[in-house]
């Protein structure tokens, strides 16, 4: 299976893996299960998903049925923002492991470089963007409490890699100044409308391998009501001129645009067709001009931005 290698620990991360967001809970445990049955290795989650628990009944299935050993697996979930303080971060990993029924991930992110006010997982969990009333309640911690937290992570072998997501360029340099433990990964929303070449670039200076979210576009955001009106990629003109020109479909195009690129992507389908598709999307290679052609779409349209919840969650202004 094509992978990265993580600088720190030379640990090899599935380019290609499956996307727990928006998996229904009564049906995520089946779709993990196939998935690995499919050959698909890496499965990243999310505390802020909500369907944990049933992500680890898949895996545990898999591993009872002998299709798969732990250690074959690459497991990714994130801290979500009302956590970043010190004292909850480690309380928070336990409490997520639980869910998972797994003793350790290989990756676990701080999901936004946002701090929001402490909410109990016995009261709320997941907990969302706001409180009881409906509102934000921003909480002053500092990045470099919550990554100092996650680096004790590693120390505890709670987690095999740390990393970061939804996080740009100022961040990030910033958090290589104090970090003992570097960042091994950042995920960001990377798609032919938004293709973010110069934090590319800066992560391939610093070594970060790069999970791009979000492979399709508007795809996965329409039914949110959150597809900023922008044409379905996978029914624009150049992406179904590329596919048929490589008698592809127009998904394995888009994401064979990111992993030609060295980027891993973390696809979803509900199909077993297209789940298989997905995994395959590496077996091809698309010449310059067709890879030239999908960056010209690039119109910078970010679809996962926080400001649109709360103006002063604008981490990407």
């Amino acid at each position: 299976m094509a992978s990265i290698v993580l600088k720190r620990t030379n640990q090899k991360m599935p380019l290609v893996g499956f996307g727990l967001w928006k998996v229904n809970n009564d049906t995520c445990a089946e779709t993990v299960y196939n998935a690995i049955k499919s050959g698909y290795r890496l499965f990243d989650g999310a505390g802020d998903y909500g369907n944990e628990k049933e992500a680890g009944e898949g895996i545990k299935k898999a591993i009872d049925d002998g299709l798969v050993k732990r250690e074959e697996l690459f497991i990714t979930s994130k801290l979500w923002n009302t956590f970043h303080s010190k004292e909850h971060v480690k309380e928070l990993a336990d409490y997520q492991l639980k869910l998972w029924g797994l003793d350790y991930f290989d990756l676990f992110l701080v999901h936004f470089p946002i701090s929001l006010a402490y909410v109990d997982p016995a009261h709320r969990f997941p907990p969302g963007w706001t409180g009881d009333d409906g509102k934000v309640h921003l909480q002053n911690t500092p990045f470099q409490e919550t990554w100092v937290a996650m680096e004790s992570l590693v120390d505890a072998g709670l987690a095999k890699n740390i990393g970061v997501s939804n996080i740009q360029g100022a961040l990030l340099l910033d958090i290589f100044r104090y970090a003992r433990i570097e960042p091994q990964v950042l995920q960001v929303e990377l798609h032919p409308y938004l293709t973010q070449e110069a934090l590319l670039e800066l992560a391939k200076t610093l070594g970060i391998a790069v999970t791009a979210y979000s492979s399709f576009g508007p795809q996965g955001w329409v039914e949110l009501g959150m597809g900023k009106g922008a044409t379905l990629l996978m029914e624009h003109d150049t992406i179904t001129a590329v596919a048929k020109k490589n008698t592809k479909t127009p998904a394995q195009v888009l994401l064979r645009w990111a992993t030609q690129q060295g980027l891993a992507v973390i696809p979803k389908s509900n199909s077993q067709t297209r789940l298989v598709e997905n995994l395959d999307c590496v077996e091809f290679t698309l010449d310059e001009a067709d890879i030239k052609a999908i960056s010209s779409l690039n119109q910078n349209l970010r679809l996962n931005n926080p400001a649109e919840i709360d103006g002063r969650l604008a981490i990407f202004a």
